[in-house]
């Protein structure tokens, strides 16, 4: 565990977290289109989000970080999903795993890995696995070799990885239980494939990561079994990054939408001049706008809920849940939200707005690769289950 000078901006506030991400958000969405036409990885972007200390705003205040509201945070993340929807997902699974190292980590941990973060290093996901029977099923092992830990395995869907400084890898344990490990990207061993080819979301870097007897610092090894030694809310925080992503891509449709709206020709039959003015159209861009802005309002509900959980030195499993029941309910809409949107936009912004040059599919599909990554379907059973026979969610990064 060597140190490092730091070399990167120091978020102080909400508010200069709130300036850096319009920055950021203007600079990205400059070469957007050519990126997601070409796959062009955003790594200047990426640079520029951990120069500008936006990786680290949610360390806590006595490590030398922001700590940020969650409504902040949640309001970044939409800042940066409406201008490249990829730009938004990929530092969504750092905040993921800094909350986990909180929960887990000691303090000489904690210390050494935000001092990492501040002074400007990038930390990726190599969490899931493509072959395995379900999402929380390991393959990748972490063997003690003649006194020395070795991992070995392959991961996919590891989000960021070609831009990060650092990597962290799920794996089992010599004794069977689930451990979070932290390997440098350059380390000897360590293989970073960039062979993510869904049709959306697609610079984000989200391709294999293969780990060939990659040494590990004992130091850097985090016990996931503390996850569940009290309640938390690590399943809620993570989703409540999700939720954002969506918010902000369906912000991105609509303002797309409206755009082209005003440029589209109207249906002969409407009498009218221009296409803003049909009556119908006017309905379905009210109808758009309700949809949107109720989505906003559960997620910042939501947010509050967190944040009013962080003023307490520990939470119930009753609190637990509760915030996993908010940040679910903002999902279900933030979910319909984009995929709605972004599909009505081509339908009334009419045959001008399919054309290739505009790119205004990109909407479409990055809300539906990201909607993806946890069923909505299985929202809608949680709330049933809590609100009728008052069961808890259950406690994993995706409730």
């Amino acid at each position: 565990m060597s140190t490092i000078q730091p070399n990167a901006n120091i978020i102080q506030n909400d508010q200069e977290a709130i300036n850096a991400a319009y920055q950021l958000a203007d600079f990205a969405l400059e070469q957007r289109n050519l990126r997601d036409q070409q796959r062009v990885l955003p790594t200047d972007v990426i640079q520029q989000l951990t120069q500008k200390g936006l990786t680290g705003i949610r360390i806590p205040k006595n490590y030398g970080g922001a700590f940020v509201s969650n409504k902040t945070l949640s309001h970044v993340f939409r800042i940066l999903a409406k201008a490249d929807a990829n730009v938004g997902q990929i530092p969504q699974n750092q905040f993921g795993v800094l909350n986990l190292i909180e929960i887990m980590g000691t303090e000489k941990q904690k210390k050494w890995v935000y001092q990492q973060i501040l002074a400007g290093r990038f930390l990726a996901n190599a969490g899931p696995e493509r072959h395995s029977k379900d999402t929380k099923t390991l393959h990748t092992t972490l063997n003690l070799v003649n006194g020395q830990y070795v991992l070995t395995g392959e991961k996919f869907y590891s989000t960021g990885s070609s831009f990060a400084d650092l990597l962290a890898v799920k794996a089992l344990h010599p004794e069977g239980h689930v451990v979070l490990v932290l390997v440098e990207r350059q380390q000897h061993g360590v293989e970073v494939i960039d062979d993510w080819n869904g049709f959306g979301q697609r610079t984000t870097s989200s391709g294999t990561v293969k780990l060939h007897q990659v040494q590990v610092d004992p130091e850097l090894i985090f016990d996931e079994r503390k996850l569940s030694e009290s309640a938390n809310y690590r399943g809620a925080y993570s989703q409540l990054l999700q939720v954002s992503i969506d918010v902000g891509i369906a912000e991105a449709a609509l303002q797309d939408t409206l755009s082209s709206v005003r440029k589209a020709r109207p249906i002969v039959d409407a009498q009218v001049e221009r296409a803003n003015q049909e009556l119908f159209t006017l309905q379905e861009i009210g109808k758009l706008d309700i949809l949107l802005n109720a989505s906003v309002l559960l997620l910042n509900n939501a947010a509050e809920l967190l944040d009013e959980l962080d003023q307490l030195s520990s939470i119930s499993d009753a609190q637990a849940a509760q915030a996993s029941i908010a940040v679910a309910e903002a999902k279900i809409y933030a979910h319909r939200a984009a995929l709605t949107i972004s599909e009505k936009l081509f339908e009334l912004g009419g045959s001008r707005s399919s054309l290739s040059q505009y790119n205004l599919d990109q909407h479409w599909r990055n809300a539906r690769v990201h909607t993806l990554h946890d069923p909505v379907r299985w929202k809608y059973h949680a709330l049933g289950n809590y609100y009728l026979n008052g069961v808890y969610p259950a406690r994993h990064a995706w409730i």
